[in-house]
């Protein structure tokens, strides 16, 4: 899926253009992340042109931001991502005075532990993740753990994530016990936890390893288990009655994607413009209502509706969100040590 070497020869061709024009914004963000009617939006208020760029995964994006110095204005990295950014020196403190709209974030997403007083950092779109299973194939009261990934009731119809960090999450909160494990530095903890992980693929348990795919696997039938992000399992509960979702007692991860200005943005007080045109509560429930995921904007949540906020998916109450975890950066060598033990796991064969 990774494009980077098609996204460079883009850039390339891009630059000339953008260092022609005066009111520009160049925006660096997810594909299928925003309800583009916005954009045309933005340009019709505010006069500025938007230079829209995609990317597919938050390692491609780091790449494209150090490659590409001035190429790009906002970028929405993941939390963990934001630290990474940080460290490295590539991101610019936001000036708040030009986004009053950050007065509409959620109470409990703001002053995060991976940017402290969202110095650089506006939180977009937020979720959890958890299960998602189809009630005529699973028992409601398996569920509310994640060992019911390991359950041989349902061997051969879990799906499990193929994403280092969010596999590995589940495996060290069940050896731990400990919600914080997810961000582990002990090597004892993360051998554990991939010997756990070699157990259920050994054992015959999992059907298939993927990400995206998931949603539609479980709309149509194709298994009974499946880690997903809320969003993912919004969409999948919203084309088939009979799934449902839950964040299992043990904890989990609590993801956001922010907006982030890089420090060597060309268009720094277009790109606050911009972010807080997203901040604004119309153009926040219409994006929400475009992709499916978390809104942390409280008046966006007044505008969804009831639907909306009675929903434990996309609204997950203050006891979910308490146990669970945000991910912070880890260096390399843990990344290696992480990446080493992981495809350990992918390599284990089926008895």
């Amino acid at each position: 899926m990774k494009k980077t070497v098609c996204l460079l020869l883009t850039l390339a061709l891009l630059l000339p253009v953008l260092a022609m024009a005066d009111e520009v914004v160049n925006v660096f963000n997810w594909e299928d992340y925003i309800d583009e009617s916005m954009l045309a939006l933005f340009e019709e208020e505010t006069g500025i042109k938007v230079n829209y760029m995609r990317f597919t995964d938050n390692e491609e994006m780091v790449i494209s931001v150090e490659s590409n110095p001035g190429a790009f204005d906002v970028v929405f990295p993941s939390e963990y991502m934001v630290e990474r950014l940080m460290n490295k020196g590539l991101l610019s403190e936001i000036n708040y005075d030009n986004i009053p709209n950050f007065k509409n974030i959620r109470d409990d997403l703001l002053n995060p532990a991976y940017d402290a007083n969202n110095a650089h950092s506006v939180p977009y779109m937020w979720g959890t993740l958890g299960i998602l299973y189809n009630k005529n194939l699973v028992d409601e009261a398996d569920v509310h753990t994640w060992n019911v990934l390991w359950n041989e009731k349902y061997a051969g119809q879990i799906l499990m994530m193929d994403s280092l960090r969010d596999t590995m999450a589940v495996a060290l909160l069940l050896t731990t016990g400990d919600k914080s494990s997810v961000n582990s530095t002990d090597f004892t903890q993360l051998s554990a936890a991939a010997e756990l992980l070699k157990q259920q693929k050994s054992a015959g348990l999992v059907k298939a390893y993927g990400l995206d795919e998931f949603k539609d696997k479980m709309v149509a039938g194709e298994g009974a288990l499946a880690m997903v992000y809320s969003g993912d399992a919004e969409y999948a509960i919203e084309l088939n009655e009979d799934l449902a979702y839950v964040v299992p007692d043990e904890g989990s991860n609590i993801w956001v994607d922010c907006a982030v200005i890089p420090a060597s943005a060309r268009n720094k007080e277009n790109a606050e413009k911009f972010i807080d045109f997203l901040c604004r509560a119309d153009v926040a429930a219409a994006n929400v209502e475009e992709i499916g995921y978390c809104s942390p904007n409280k008046a966006a949540i007044e505008l969804l509706g009831e639907d909306y906020q009675e929903s434990s998916v996309m609204n997950p109450s203050d006891e979910v969100i308490a146990r669970c975890e945000y991910y912070h950066d880890l260096d390399e060598t843990w990344l290696n040590i992480y990446t080493t033990l992981y495809s350990e796991v992918l390599s284990t064969k089926v008895n």
